[in-house]
């Protein structure tokens, strides 16, 4: 059985599939396509996520924490397609990647049913909607695809932008984590919970 996203692609309800997709930026009508990572990406990946730790404190690493070379990259991209509750998306703008996200499930009997969502939009590329249809691609996913019962994510407390977005695409607060993240400013920040539960 298939289905019609709203890009007017074929969708089959199986385990695996290919995710592709092409959006113009809200402002500047610049196309970007966004599609499932392959392990070519490997050698770009392994450049751009520094990048990314450095222009904004919202992720967990420090610039240069918890290095991932080309060969990690490859055993990551190549792992998540094997998985069925694993989904690992990147977002090009003539052929750069410039934004990339992924859901991470688990191997256990008791927690399969769930996946846990993350995104990074390099800043330059920020507010041209890449990383809600990117976020919508894995919702589709989720819910037609994968057959996931629940996707979750957690976001800074102060990341009202993000917040909103999620909320929007129905996710709701599940808890939160006190004084989870030290920042540079030397003080303490809470992390929400998040989850969209698929009926």
């Amino acid at each position: 059985r298939h289905i019609r996203d709203r890009f007017g692609l074929f969708i089959p309800l199986a385990p695996c599939y290919t995710l592709y997709s092409t959006l113009y930026s809200k402002e500047e009508k610049h196309l970007y396509t966004i599609r499932q990572a392959i392990e070519d990406d490997a050698a770009q990946l392994a450049a751009l996520r520094p990048i990314l730790d450095a222009e904004t404190e919202n992720m967990d690493r420090e610039p240069g924490e918890a290095h991932l070379d080309e060969a990690a990259w490859r055993a990551i991209i190549a792992g998540d397609k094997a998985e069925n509750n694993h989904l690992f998306l990147v977002a090009e703008d003539g052929g750069r990647l410039v934004a990339y996200c992924r859901c991470a499930g688990s191997r256990l009997v008791r927690l399969r049913h769930q996946a846990e969502f993350g995104v990074c939009v390099l800043k330059e590329y920020w507010g041209q909607g890449i990383g809600g249809e990117m976020l919508r691609r894995c919702i589709t996913w989720a819910e037609t695809g994968s057959r996931l019962h629940k996707l979750t994510l957690r976001v800074m407390a102060t990341n009202t932008f993000a917040i909103k977005l999620y909320e929007n695409q129905g996710f709701v607060q599940e808890g939160i984590l006190r004084d989870d993240k030290l920042l540079s400013d030397g003080l303490y920040y809470d992390t929400l919970l998040m989850a969209r539960i698929f009926k």
